[in-house]
């Protein structure tokens, strides 16, 4: 397990956490002194290069986001830029991961990235939200803006990009000296530090993943998507809340500026001239009036100087509609007569009879053939107090668009930053605290139970789920520890069960060789019969699997069965009087009819002893052998002419063996024959006496089935 270091936190994390805070401090530190000076430079990356290289994604991440939030207290557009620095961190640590810094061209490849990248999108940014080039150098050397707006930018954007590339590759080169003087070590112990368990290589992670795949759709790729649902939905939340207070605050906003308008509208106007102005008939233009002209003069001032104001009028209202006296819109100015009657708006026609008898009206939302305005109206009264005229302000929701593009943008910026901050952090704790330590914990489990023919192996399984060494501190690591004690239980029980299987296995074995000790006892000269011919079964068994033969059959289990069945095929013999079994001489039609009989006396016995023993047991073999081993392949055998692939397989490989022994050992009815003779006997008995595949097998081990008979030859 880890060792601690402080509370709950291992000694690597907070080496971790300690380089973080250093990147963050060395980031904000550089650029800090660039803004001070006014240096056309950036600096802000090199912490976040070294947290990147160093620690991995999220460090470089975390390090981004605080460098840029931390530096936006001296630089406010600094926010705003998050995202070229997560970049950085991101573009660092794939680089890093992979390990292109092996060779040479990749780094060129990588220099260029971060300065190709971030000094593009920097440009975009500057120019959305600055409306140009963020350095004057940059501006100086890149034209004049006015004349070549297009080949501007362009300009500007290569400067920029030029500039980023030096920046970042200074940044780069002092990250790089930095980690040098850094213990290799340390540097290890800092990567791993994230780890909840054995941590895995490049390799042993795409196997994990790999199996993963296997099984359908992995939990990974559903906490994965969960983090980034979870992630946009908060973002998109938080941005449209913002969107939704910004608009109504703004709306709020440029309402009081209409109101304000409007009242400043009534307070430089002279109301008791209105009624004059308005018999003049005069063209607007051409009015000489000084009192007037300074009353427009004042108004045109006011609007400029008033955020979103689009127009400041003053009507007369009447029945058939509004007369113009003064009007800001340079439009109206140019073509209108003082007096000139606007038609009312349809959108208009509910606020007439209030506006006819003089009241006062709260700021009006227009969409009418005018655009889409706030409208606040504010009586003008004469001396007498008589309400002789409205002044107007028209605050224009063009103005508002602009500004809410121009916040939406702004806070996107904002929001991508701690909007990929949270992603990585969620993907990074649903990784190494869960992914990870379970699918390390599927694999060997899977390993653990495919193991079957080995204590070894099992003992093997055991130590690597130890290995893991899972400390999430949580359920999942209450899990592995339940799953530890488990396995080793397990295989504990399965040590058990194989000892006391090894027993039974050797007392079966003792029960078999003496059954057929008192078979072969009976007969005079049958010389290690079942000795050799369960060696020969053994030889053929072991060639057929070679050569990939009845793959379907010749299991483990299998082959170790008839193996160990052999020496009970003639255990029918045992009913077989001594005057038959032991004749000198050839047996005549009647006694070879007795002789036969042992094929099926050998079946009964055995089949007795299955009906004792309940269950699969290795007795279904050695009745097959004792019962089909005088079948032929041609179906002229007995004691059922069975033929072919009918006849079992364990019995068809006891016939070669079987004839083989009987042709090259001595009987009281013949001599041995050479075993040249005997071999030539079994391959011309292919595919009529034999199964072909089991003579083809036998013939090409004979060196090994020489070494049976030199074995053996003193019996």
């Amino acid at each position: 397990m880890k060792k601690k270091a402080f509370g709950n936190i291992d000694k690597q994390s907070l080496r971790r956490a300690v380089y973080v805070i250093i990147s963050i401090a060395v980031n904000v530190l550089l650029s800090f002194v660039i803004s001070h000076f006014n240096i056309p430079l950036y600096l802000d990356a090199m912490g976040t290069i070294f947290a990147a290289a160093l620690g991995g994604l999220l460090p470089g991440i975390m390090t981004a986001v605080a460098t840029n939030v931390l530096c936006s207290f001296f630089n406010p557009f600094s926010i705003y830029y998050t995202l070229i620095n997560l970049l950085i961190a991101i573009i660092t640590s794939y680089f890093v991961r992979r390990k292109f810094y092996r060779r040479k061209k990749n780094i060129l490849l990588y220099l260029l990235a971060l300065g190709v990248i971030p000094g593009a999108l920097g440009m975009i940014f500057q120019w959305v939200l600055l409306g140009g080039p963020q350095f004057p150098e940059i501006a100086a050397l890149s034209g004049r803006p006015g004349q070549a707006s297009f080949l501007f930018f362009i300009n500007a954007l290569l400067l920029n990009i030029l500039l980023n590339i030096a920046d970042k590759g200074f940044s780069a080169a002092l990250a790089v000296l930095a980690l040098h003087f850094i213990p290799e070590e340390t540097k290890t112990g800092v990567r791993n530090s994230a780890w909840r368990q054995k941590p895995l290589s490049e390799e042993e992670l795409k196997e994990l993943n790999k199996r993963s795949r296997a099984g359908g759709r992995s939990l990974g790729k559903r906490l994965s998507g969960m983090v980034i649902l979870s992630s946009v939905a908060l973002a998109g939340a938080m941005a449209f809340i913002s969107l939704h207070l910004y608009f109504d605050r703004l709306k709020e906003e440029y309402g009081d500026n209409a109101r304000n308008a409007a009242q400043f509208a009534v307070s430089v106007v002279n109301a008791d001239r209105i009624n004059e102005y308005l018999k003049s008939g005069k063209a607007m233009k051409d009015y000489t009036d000084p009192e007037f002209i300074r009353t427009e003069e004042l108004l045109r001032a006011y609007q400029s100087n008033l955020k979103g104001i689009e127009y400041i009028y003053v009507y007369q209202i009447r029945e058939d509609g509004c007369h113009t006296v003064f009007n800001t819109d340079d439009a109206v100015w140019e073509k209108a007569r003082v007096g000139e009657l606007v038609p009312f708006d349809e959108s208009f026609e509910e606020y007439i009879p209030g506006l006819l008898r003089g009241e006062e009206m709260d700021v009006l939302e227009n969409d009418d053939t005018f655009g889409y305005f706030l409208t606040a109206y504010e009586p003008i009264y004469d001396s007498a107090g008589q309400c002789v005229a409205y002044a107007g302000a028209d605050a224009s929701f063009s103005y508002m668009e602009e500004y809410m593009r121009s916040f939406l943008f702004r806070v996107i910026l904002i929001f991508s930053g701690f909007f990929i901050l949270t992603l990585a952090y969620g993907i990074w704790m649903s990784g190494y605290f869960l992914i990870y330590p379970i699918n390390s914990m599927v694999s060997c489990v899977e390993d653990f139970i495919a193991v079957e023919e080995s204590q070894e192996k099992l003992d093997r399984g055991v130590r690597n789920l130890r290995k893991l060494n899972i400390s999430t501190g949580d359920e999942v690591e209450r899990l592995y520890q339940a799953i530890c004690l488990m396995a080793s239980e397990t295989a504990e029980r399965m040590r058990s069960i194989r000892y006391f299987a090894d027993a039974t296995a050797q007392m079966q074995n003792g029960l078999i060789i003496t059954m057929a000790d008192l078979v072969e006892n009976r007969d005079s000269d049958t010389g290690a019969h079942v000795q050799k011919t369960a060696a020969y079964v053994k030889i053929i068994l072991e060639g057929l699997k070679a050569k990939g033969y009845y793959a379907g059959k010749l299991t483990p289990k299998f082959m170790a069965e008839a193996v160990m069945s052999a020496p009970l095929h003639d255990v029918g013999k045992i009913n077989i009087p001594d005057a038959v079994l032991n004749k000198p001489g050839k047996l005549n039609e009647k006694e070879f009819e007795i002789m036969k009989t042992h094929t099926t006396a050998g079946k009964e016995i055995i089949e007795r002893a299955i009906d004792r023993v309940k269950g699969e047991n290795y007795l279904k073999e050695a009745r097959n052998m004792a019962a089909y081993h005088h079948e032929r392949w041609d179906g002229k055998g007995y004691p059922e002419g069975l033929h072919g692939e009918v006849i079992p397989l364990s019995a068809r490989v006891m016939a070669v063996a079987d004839v083989f022994d009987a042709l090259a050992s001595p009987r009281v009815y013949k001599p041995a024959f050479s075993v040249e003779k005997a071999i030539q006997i079994i391959r011309d008995g292919a595919g009529t006496q034999f199964d072909p595949k089991c003579v083809e097998v036998f013939l090409e081990n004979l060196p090994e089935v020489r070494q049976v008979l030199k074995k053996y030859q003193s019996y």
